[in-house]
């Protein structure tokens, strides 16, 4: 049978629950500080030591883009972009030069800025799928934080019945946001997310989260399963899931435009979550993606505590780069 579930375990603490309270902005800093080492403080070291732009410069700067996973295509377009500023503004200074890469990587991260729109369907199923191991249950804890923070009611389903710690998990960050989490012993992952839409209709819940099994995308039975489970959501509601989310881990740099390929062919992304990027230098990796696979990066997460998932904006997220 089918249960309504709230945690009985107690509640884990939060990481750095006693810190005093930082602006966004600030997490967002702190949290990008590794990538900002690799990425924005070599390259302030590289236009300190010339003082004008030349062939070595270029070379150099091509070094540190590759070395912060910012991608070879990517890398070939900022270079190609600045090559033709150089020309076209006659720049001759390298400060200059720094001016014209911050504005060039803003442009490039631009098109992945895309809000989440939830207020054209009720309710509003997201799916979220990944590796294991990406976060996808904790993301969706934090999600859920910032679906109430907008007035929304969220409802939960425990649909990765592969790990019991999965919906264990799941169950505490339900009794921490005091949202109802549909959960099941064991069974099929569809029919858990099937009655969970069923229940947000019933209860007139604005969101359902639904969480499933970590999947690598070589493994292609498993990914066959993924494909049913969205089949099976648009059962209970013809217009479900409204999102599909690839939860995607920072660190696996250059791995990530894998799985986004994989999973968007298999079942039609609609957006991504970066996350852990605070425990990585690999964040030029968005770059990457913004140009290979511009899909929407819907948040990304920059740290352990509910207010650490946020949603991407291009201008912040390169300013904290390079501050």
């Amino acid at each position: 049978m089918f249960g309504f579930f709230k945690s009985k375990s107690e509640l884990e603490p939060e990481a750095a629950a006693q810190e005093p309270r930082l602006t966004w902005r600030e997490r967002l800093k702190r949290g990008l500080a590794r990538t900002r080492e690799a990425l924005g403080g070599r390259l302030s070291g590289l236009f300190g030591s010339h003082t004008q732009i030349d062939e070595a410069l270029f070379e150099e700067l091509e070094t540190i883009l590759l070395t912060a996973d910012v991608g070879v295509q990517a890398t070939e377009a900022l270079l190609a972009t600045l090559r033709a500023r150089v020309k076209r503004d006659r720049l001759t200074d390298a400060a200059q030069l720094k001016a014209a890469l911050i504005e060039a990587m803003t442009e490039l991260l631009a098109p992945l800025e895309k809000p989440l729109e939830i207020s054209t369907h009720k309710p509003f199923v997201i799916m979220m799928v990944g590796v294991n191991g990406a976060g996808k249950t904790t993301t969706i804890g934090k999600l859920a934080h910032w679906l109430q923070n907008q007035g929304k009611s969220v409802l939960f389903a425990a649909g990765d019945t592969f790990r019991a710690a999965a919906r264990e998990q799941l169950l505490i960050w339900g009794e921490r946001n005091n949202v109802t989490v549909i959960a099941q012993e064991k069974g099929d992952s569809a029919a858990v997310i099937f009655d969970a839409v069923q229940a947000a209709k019933a209860r007139s819940i604005d969101v359902v989260l639904a969480d499933t099994a970590g999947r690598l995308p070589t493994q292609l039975h498993l990914m066959e399963e993924i494909k049913k489970v969205k089949r099976v959501i648009a059962k209970a509601e013809p217009s479900a899931p409204h999102e599909i989310l690839l939860v995607l881990d920072a660190n696996t740099g250059q791995n990530a435009l894998a799985q986004v390929k994989a999973f968007d062919d298999a079942l039609g992304l609609t957006g991504l979550v970066v996350t852990k990027l605070d425990g990585t230098a690999k964040g030029g990796v968005l770059a990457a993606i913004a140009q290979s696979r511009p899909i929407p990066v819907r948040f990304i997460g920059v740290g352990e505590t509910k207010q650490d998932l946020q949603p991407f904006r291009a201008r912040e997220f390169v300013e904290a780069l390079f501050e």
